[in-house]
């Protein structure tokens, strides 16, 4: 073993795949790439999940707290990394990366037709943001595009390095 810089320690507890989160505010909507993301209960499904104060999304998800989760597949990686890399604040990112906006039922936000699945979700809990950035997220409705089976979903390593998902595998649970 060697030690490792604790700067790096983020790029082993990788939470999931990189999703896009969608927000709409004075009839402007943005998008963001976000890596920093977790379940945290199942029923109602609560998905904690950091934006930086630092974001142009910051601002619309805690004024209107409601945003979409819109979760992508390896296909849109290259759109992913330039998503993440402008600023909402400068750039309408749904013309420049061609993206498709599409009406939630029950928020503001749009849903992106590009991506497999999309979480309509609604602000929870605050109680972190001040001091982490962290937001508690409940999921109001789901969507998923059945054309799109098994999709494979990229996962940030640290550093424009991604991972994308491998074999699945299936072990005895006893739990569903």
């Amino acid at each position: 073993m060697r030690e490792l810089a604790l700067a790096e320690v983020y790029k082993l507890l990788e939470p999931g795949p990189v999703v896009l989160l969608t927000t709409a505010q004075r009839g402007r909507v943005n998008v963001m790439t976000m890596s920093w993301h977790m379940m945290v209960d199942f029923n109602p499904p609560l998905v904690a999940c950091v934006v930086s104060n630092g974001d142009y999304s910051f601002t619309a998800l805690r004024a209107r707290k409601e945003c979409v989760i819109a979760i992508p597949d390896v296909t849109l990686a290259e759109t992913i990394v330039g998503i993440g890399n402008c600023s909402g604040r400068d750039t309408d990112k749904f013309t420049k990366f061609a993206l498709t906006a599409l009406p939630a039922a029950s928020v503001g936000a749009p849903l992106i037709g590009e991506c497999f699945a999309n979480l309509e979700c609604k602000v929870r809990d605050t109680r972190f943001v001040n001091k982490y950035c962290i937001f508690i997220l409940e999921v109001m409705k789901a969507w998923e595009t059945p054309a799109k089976a098994r999709p494979k979903t990229l996962h940030h390593r640290g550093y424009g390095t991604f991972a994308v998902d491998g074999d699945i595998i299936h072990l005895a649970s006893d739990k569903p």
